[in-house]
């Protein structure tokens, strides 16, 4: 790697991983213990927001107190990863990471998903090699900001004005700029296109689209 050296930093979940299946099915199965009405897939892109709470908050009118917090979130976890097995990864995923590592570019992974949980799925998929470095969320819950700067600290040699971040969430534009580096957001993923435009990034709707512009951004 080097300071001029072009660097992708990857989100996993709604992004790289086609998993927004397995997170509309992990919330209503969720929400049908806690007595939640179930949610279509475009009523949850319309609601997610983070920090997660608030999201509760949108659907109940309220924040949820810390035990209701608790128990929905131990509840979407243990549906989700009941589920997450069966995702597969986005549509041209591992031919772009494998063209970018072979162009001489560096590429990473972050993700806020338990970082125990991260890297076997990662390499089940079979991608990763093709990361300099993978960093899941270790310890209690940790905004994605806070983990980006960790994460090119450990990356080291990479100044962040050369960096790009994609990702599906508007947190992922809330890192990027907290770093100073620069982001691309895909509609595949939690948020729809109409919020993830209000942040003012790059908005694509493949994962193509998304390394094409990172390029011409840096």
């Amino acid at each position: 790697m080097g300071k001029h050296t072009k660097h992708l930093v990857w989100d996993w979940n709604g992004t790289l991983l086609d998993d927004i299946g397995a997170v509309i099915g992990a919330t209503n199965a969720s929400f049908a213990e806690i007595g939640f009405e179930q949610i279509t897939l475009e009523q949850y892109r319309e609601l997610y927001t983070v920090p997660v709470p608030k999201f509760y908050e949108r659907l109940m009118g309220r924040l949820p107190t810390e035990d209701e917090w608790n128990m929905m979130d131990g509840a979407f976890h243990r549906h989700y990863w009941e589920r997450a097995e069966a995702c597969g990864l986005t549509e041209g995923a591992a031919d772009l990471l494998a063209a970018r590592q072979e162009s001489g570019f560096t590429q990473s992974l972050l993700s806020l998903a338990p970082h125990e949980e991260l890297i076997p799925i990662v390499r089940r998929h079979g991608i990763a090699e093709r990361f300099v470095r993978m960093d899941g969320r270790t310890g209690g819950p940790s905004g994605k900001s806070g983990h980006m700067v960790r994460h090119l600290q450990a990356l080291g040699d990479v100044s962040a004005d050369r960096v790009v971040v994609i990702g599906d969430a508007a947190d992922d534009a809330v890192a990027a700029a907290h770093v100073g580096a620069k982001a691309v957001l895909y509609t595949g993923g939690s948020h729809s296109r109409a919020s993830l435009e209000k942040v003012g990034v790059p908005v694509v709707d493949s994962l193509a689209e998304a390394v094409a512009i990172a390029d011409e951004l840096v």
